[in-house]
């Protein structure tokens, strides 16, 4: 078991975030993606902890992050910019390293393009930015279709459409999960009709802004899975960014989720890619 973190809030313009900070050194601030919020990270926090400050937080709308006004579709220049602002609470004079996964890396390239000055290093571990594919439209389709099934019939009929969509399997030797990620299970479950809702489409049909990467692509790291490479629209993106810009691509170990089904190894390659 880790020490439990500090907790604390940030006012943000529209709402109140909840972040979480353990450890010293430089800032790593790790976004989740999905429904997860800070307690996504929870298997890896000691690992990271120990070589650096590990500030994570819920995405406004998500768990105890709470909104001011009603929910509406979420825009991803909004959550960079919240998390802009927590590194300015939590790093304000350093630049910060940054793990991003999933729609969280998607916040990670629009954080990188917008505000280069504040990072030294990103890692944007499968993004599913569906426009940088050579033909997006099946898979526009596919997400289009799992909120239409939500809207329809609800959060599990959707879910179970979005994995055989993905082509999901399970994933093999996985880990225990940490009773802290135990404990996250049913924020995240709450927080699904908020994804599936309001984030899935709005944020994978977002296009990063390759002209303000490439004179920054030496601090972003492209990555994915290795158990994703038959997963189009989750190893795809990652591939394609690496290409665009003239970049490495990196794998990780499992695959869309590895930080939660393998983090001593996630963490372990984390490292080592923060330290390159």
């Amino acid at each position: 078991m880790t020490n439990p973190p500090m907790t604390g809030t940030l006012s943000v313009p529209g709402a109140t975030l909840h972040y979480e900070k353990r450890g010293s050194g430089p800032v790593l601030l790790l976004i989740p993606g999905g429904g997860a919020d800070a307690g996504l990270y929870a298997g890896m926090a000691a690992d990271l902890a120990a070589r650096y400050t590990v500030v994570s937080y819920d995405p406004r709308g998500l768990s105890r992050s709470r909104l001011d006004g009603p929910l509406t579709d979420q825009r991803v220049d909004v959550w960079s910019d919240d998390a802009r602002r927590l590194l300015d609470l939590v790093a304000p004079d350093d630049e910060a390293f940054v793990l991003g996964c999933s729609s969280g890396a998607i916040v990670a390239v629009d954080l990188l393009a917008r505000h280069p000055e504040r990072l030294r290093r990103v890692v944007a571990h499968e993004p599913p930015l569906l426009e940088l594919l050579e033909d997006p439209a099946p898979h526009r389709a596919l997400f289009a279709e799992v909120r239409e099934i939500f809207r329809a019939e609800g959060v599990g009929p959707a879910m179970a459409r979005f994995s055989e969509g993905l082509g999901d399997r399970p994933a093999e030797q996985a880990t225990d999960l940490p009773p802290e990620i135990q404990e996250m299970a049913p924020r995240m479950h709450a927080n699904l009709p908020v994804f599936l809702e309001h984030v899935l489409c709005p944020f994978s049909s977002t296009a990063p802004d390759l002209a303000a990467l490439r004179p920054v692509a030496h601090k972003l790291v492209p990555a994915a899975g290795r158990d994703s490479r038959a997963q189009v629209p989750l190893y795809g993106p990652p591939a394609r960014l690496a290409e665009s810009l003239g970049c490495d691509l990196v794998e990780f170990p499992g695959g869309h989720v590895g930080a939660v089904e393998f983090p001593k190894e996630f963490a372990k390659q984390l490292l080592a890619v923060l330290d390159g």
